[in-house]
C-alpha cells in the first residue's frame, strides 16, 4: 500500500506522503487535490484549521474535526466517528486547504456530518479492516447470485465494508423501483453483519468501477470529477457532432460529461453567427443555410430549388444581408460576396523527400507467392545460362544452305502457270 516516494510505517503501511498524495497509487489518494498551501506559513495569530479530509474506498471523501489536536500528514490511516462503531480511512487533505474546501462544498464546520477522528489506527485496526476488505469481492459474488434468484431487476455493483467490519454497504443501480426487503433478510442470515443498501446512478457507478476512456485516458469520474451535471443531446449539436449514440456515450450508457467542456466556449462563438432558421432574401432568390464552420467563420447557403448548389460566405457578409433584409432591401445575389473569398493555394515548402507522407519509412509488402514464383524464375534462368551451347560444324551449314535453296525454288515453280511451266519444258 505504499510507493517509492512515501515514507513507510510498519508492514509496508504509509506513513506519509512526500508528493501531498498526488503520486496516485493505492495509498495515496485516487481523488487527489494538490495542497499549494503547504509550504506557506499562517500569519501571527492565526490557528490551525483543525479539520482534515479522508478518502475511503473508491474515493468516497468525508471531512471530520482533529478534536484530540493529532499530527495528521497526507497518507496517514485513522480511525474516525461512525454509525454504530468506526471507520478506517486515509488522510487526503491537511490545513487551510480544507476550509477552502468545505467553504466551497457548502460544508459547515459546526454541523453534525461533520464527525471527529478517534486516534491514528493500530495494527489491530489495520488487521480487521483488511479482513473485512477480503470479504468484499466473494459477498458480491454472492450477493448478485441471491438477488437473481428472487428475480430482481437491479444490479449490485459495489460492496464497501466498515473499517470495524460491522456493516457493509451494498451500492447498486436500477432503473425501476425495487422492492429489497426479503433481500435484506437474507442477506443479514448469510453474511451475519448489519446490511444498508444504497442506490446509486449509473455515472456514479463507472465513477466507483474506473476505467479506460476513449480518448486513452482514465475516466473524469472515477480520477477528478467530482459532481455530474445533466449532459443533453443539444451539447453536441452546438458542437455540429454526429448525433451518434455510440460515439457519444461513455462506460456508463449516458452521454460523456466531456460534452460540456467547451459547451461554453461554443456558445459564444455562435453569438456572433445568424441563426441557422433565418433565410436570405436575394433578387435571384431565398436562401438557406446548410452548414457553419465556426473554427473559420464562414457559412454555406443554398438557393431553393438550387440544393446542390453551396455558397460560402463570411459571418459578417451573412449578417450584412440580414439587416438590408430588415430594412426591405435585396442584394442582387449571393456571388457577390461568396467570390471575395479566394482561398490561398500558395505552398510554403516543396515536398522533395516526401516529409508529409507518415508512410515513407514503411517497406512495400509483398505476398509470398510472387517471391516464390521469382525465385523459381531466377533458378531456372541461372541454369539456361550455365548449359553448354552446341557447336555447329561449317559441313553442316552448307547443307542447310543448300537445302533451303531447293525449298526455295520448289515454292517459286508451284506459284508459277501451268503455260509458262510448258514452255520451259519444250525450251
Amino acid at each position: 500500500m505504499g510507493c517509492s516516494s512515501c515514507s513507510s510505517g510498519k508492514d509496508g503501511q504509509p506513513k506519509g506522503c512526500k508528493n501531498n498524495g498526488t503520486c496516485g497509487t493505492d495509498g495515496c489518494n485516487k481523488l487527489t487535490v494538490f495542497d499549494w498551501l503547504s509550504n506557506m506559513s499562517l500569519p501571527g495569530g492565526v490557528a490551525p484549521f483543525h479539520c482534515v479530509e479522508v478518502r475511503f474506498k473508491n474515493g468516497r471523501k468525508s471531512f471530520f474535526k482533529n478534536t484530540e489536536n493529532l499530527s495528521l500528514s497526507i497518507g496517514d490511516i485513522v480511525a474516525t466517528e461512525a454509525s454504530p462503531g468506526h471507520d478506517v480511512g486515509i488522510v487526503t487533505l491537511t490545513g487551510e486547504l480544507v476550509r477552502i474546501q468545505m467553504k466551497k462544498k457548502k460544508v459547515d464546520v459546526d454541523s453534525e456530518d461533520v464527525k471527529k477522528i478517534y486516534r491514528k489506527a493500530s495494527q489491530k485496526d489495520i488487521d480487521i479492516w483488511q479482513k473485512a476488505r477480503d470479504r468484499e469481492q466473494s459477498i458480491q459474488v454472492r450477493s448478485r447470485e441471491i438477488a437473481i434468484r428472487l428475480k430482481l431487476q437491479m444490479k449490485i455493483s459495489d460492496i464497501e465494508f466498515q473499517g470495524d467490519g460491522s456493516k457493509c454497504t451494498f451500492y447498486y443501480t436500477a432503473e425501476e423501483r425495487v422492492d429489497f426487503r426479503q433481500l435484506i433478510k437474507e442477506f443479514a442470515q448469510e453474511f451475519s453483519t448489519r446490511i444498508e443498501m444504497r442506490q446509486i446512478g449509473f455515472r456514479q457507478e463507472a465513477a466507483r468501477l474506473g476505467g479506460i476512456g476513449s480518448c486513452g485516458r482514465e475516466l473524469c469520474c472515477s480520477t477528478w470529477l467530482t459532481d455530474f451535471r445533466s449532459v443533453n443531446t443539444s451539447a453536441a449539436r452546438y458542437q455540429q457532432l454526429s448525433l451518434n449514440p455510440q460515439k457519444l456515450a461513455g462506460q456508463c450508457g449516458k452521454l460523456k460529461c466531456c460534452l460540456n467542456y467547451e459547451l461554453d466556449a461554443y456558445i459564444d462563438a455562435l453569438n456572433e453567427f445568424p441563426k441557422m432558421e433565418i433565410k436570405l432574401q436575394t433578387e435571384k432568390g431565398t436562401a438557406v443555410c446548410q452548414k457553419i464552420d465556426i473554427f473559420k467563420g464562414y457559412l454555406w447557403y443554398a438557393y431553393e430549388g438550387e440544393w446542390m448548389n453551396w455558397h460560402k460566405i463570411s459571418a459578417d457578409h451573412a449578417n450584412e444581408i440580414i439587416d438590408a433584409n430588415k430594412k426591405k432591401e435585396k442584394v442582387a445575389s449571393l456571388e457577390e460576396f461568396a467570390s471575395e473569398l479566394i482561398e490561398d493555394t500558395k505552398v510554403d515548402f516543396e515536398n522533395v523527400v516526401g516529409q508529409d507522407s507518415l508512410t515513407r519509412f514503411d517497406q512495400p509488402k509483398r505476398s509470398r507467392r510472387r517471391n516464390k514464383n521469382r525465385n523459381r524464375n531466377k533458378k531456372k534462368v541461372s541454369v539456361e545460362k550455365n548449359k553448354p551451347t552446341p557447336q555447329k560444324s561449317k559441313t553442316s551449314n552448307t547443307e542447310n544452305k543448300n537445302s533451303n535453296r531447293k525449298k526455295n525454288n520448289q515454292r517459286n515453280n508451284k506459284k508459277r502457270k501451268p503455260q509458262q511451266r510448258k514452255n520451259n519444258d519444250k525450251s
